[in-house]
């Protein structure tokens, strides 16, 4: 007879994530300021790795096809979720691996790992939230280890100002949140997120002006978790300010645990039917969307920073994806939330390496500008050419998956009738190949003002940036299978 495992396991992946912070614990428990790198690095990328991989095991297993839903339906286990597991996962071991050169002198370095971890655990039950309670209680587990992850440089004056900034404006978008969220239970009575629908569609006779009110401040709330303009001011100083390789894990498994929270949310607790009447949620998304991806690229053409050039471009991207929500009901629902998915897979890995390898520059002793990045790849060829990869596939250019994963989701906008919103966002994108240029210019054609020597070659570093090079050129090429798993999370989640 098989052996049926209880539906608590869906959650394998979480329970993982979080017996490895307590191991990390552990370890600093008994050697309490231990500095031993490997031990706790390895702790951490294996943790990451087994979560990861159990993840993609229930995807083949065909778990997700059937969603499990647990404790009373506050949590589901379905494709989507399993998706994103997946995007957390990786990112949070590419960041494991490169932190292990990086975090050589700090001396909080089971503290730093203990947070990756838990803001990793806070994003996969954000993935799985199926209730408004359990949203913002995976949102804050989240958000408060990235609050400190930011300001780690203790003695760093830019990473604790970067921190001290993210903490307060998180503070006041989790004050929005939370009195969004009241509003809708106080119409509702409900916290599910399918009793919210089923009691939306019963009518809320006297009560729109609240209901809309709660729902524009509930997508306030994501706006600030994936960095959306206008709630954007946090996301360039703190990518700035903190540790290059936090910058990428907030610019790109942070951003997603947000996307697909609001995914799971405004296609489930709020149906276009029955709210359109009130709030055109579609309609804030599509404003959301122009004004995201054009001031985010424009400001990132206009700066002479390298890390707050990237900071900026993550800002853009995130404008790309909310094409799959401002592109919703025009009768290719599928085709633009696969296409946002398949996005913010390939970004985890293009703009985490991206940021990675600012972090291995910084290891250099390299300066900030483009002009300090002069004639980098005459010392480390290797490394320029995986920057290369990463600049242009956020580009868009055929370099790898992310074009595939933009032609995708224009594409699949453009079949929804909304042309328009795909002519903004490749303009955006013709502008973003000016500035990411601006970066391989340097490193490739010009000739560097000072003579600098590469003293070390930071292993984990290294391995990390090959690692995410490789996955994001090797997508292009499985990107058939990979849009299938995309497909059928989004039609489980639109059924």
């Amino acid at each position: 007879m098989a052996f049926a495992l209880p539906d608590w396991a869906a959650l394998a992946p979480a329970i993982v994530l979080a017996l490895t912070a307590l191991l990390l614990l552990v370890v600093d428990s008994v050697h309490p300021h231990t500095s031993d790198r490997p031990l706790l690095a390895g702790i951490s990328t294996v943790g990451s790795v087994v979560a990861g991989g159990l993840a993609l095991w229930f995807i083949t297993a065909g778990t997700g096809d059937n969603p499990v839903h647990l404790y009373g339906n506050a949590l589901v286990v379905d494709t989507m979720s399993l998706f994103f597991v997946v995007i957390f996962t990786s990112v949070t071991a590419l960041v494991s691996i490169a932190s292990y050169d990086y975090l050589q002198d700090n001396p909080y370095q089971a503290e730093y790992y203990t947070l990756v971890v838990l803001a990793a655990t806070g994003m996969t039950l954000m993935a799985s939230s199926n209730s408004l309670a359990m949203v913002f209680i995976s949102l804050e587990l989240s958000s408060l280890p990235s609050y400190a992850l930011v300001a780690v440089l203790k003695k760093n004056r830019g990473s604790v100002e970067a921190g001290l900034k993210y903490f307060l404006i998180g503070a006041l978008s989790s004050a929005i949140f939370a009195y969004g969220i009241s509003l809708v239970y106080g119409v509702t009575g409900h916290l599910q997120l399918n009793a919210v629908a089923t009691a939306l569609g019963s009518g809320f006779d006297g009560m729109s002006g609240i209901l809309g009110i709660g729902v524009l401040m509930v997508l306030a709330g994501f706006g600030f978790k994936t960095a959306s303009v206008p709630f954007h001011f946090w996301a360039p100083d703190a990518y700035e300010g903190a540790p290059a390789p936090i910058s990428g894990f907030l610019s790109s498994a942070s951003k997603a645990a947000g996307f697909v929270v609001a995914f799971r949310v405004f296609l489930t607790a709020f149906p276009f039917a029955a709210v359109s009447g009130t709030v055109d949620w579609v309609l804030a998304f599509q404003i959301l969307a122009v004004i995201t991806m054009t001031l985010g690229n424009f400001a990132a053409a206009t700066q002479d920073k390298v890390k707050r050039m990237l900071a900026y471009s993550s800002v853009g991207q995130a404008g790309y994806v909310l094409i799959g929500l401002a592109a919703l009901y025009g009768g290719n629902n599928d085709g633009v939330l696969s296409g946002a998915m398949l996005q913010l897979f390939v970004y985890g890995f293009m703009n985490t390496g991206a940021f990675l390898f600012i972090a291995l520059a910084e290891q250099w002793g390299v300066g900030k500008t483009f002009e300090d990045y002069n004639g980098l790849a005459e010392k480390a060829p290797v490394a320029c050419v995986a920057m290369t990869v990463f600049l242009y596939n956020l580009a868009g250019l055929p370099l790898g998956a992310g074009f595939l994963s933009k032609y995708f989701l224009f594409g699949a906008a453009v079949g929804a009738g909304f042309w328009w919103l795909t002519a903004i966002a490749a303009a955006n994108s013709a502008l973003s190949v000016f500035y990411y240029s601006r970066v391989v210019k340097a490193i490739w054609f010009e000739d560097p003002d000072d003579e600098f020597t590469i003293r070390s070659r930071p292993t984990g570093l290294y391995v990390a940036i090959l690692a995410a090079a490789v996955v994001t050129v090797v997508l292009f090429f499985t990107f058939g299978p990979l849009s299938h798993v995309a497909h059928n999370a989004a039609a489980t989640l639109l059924a």
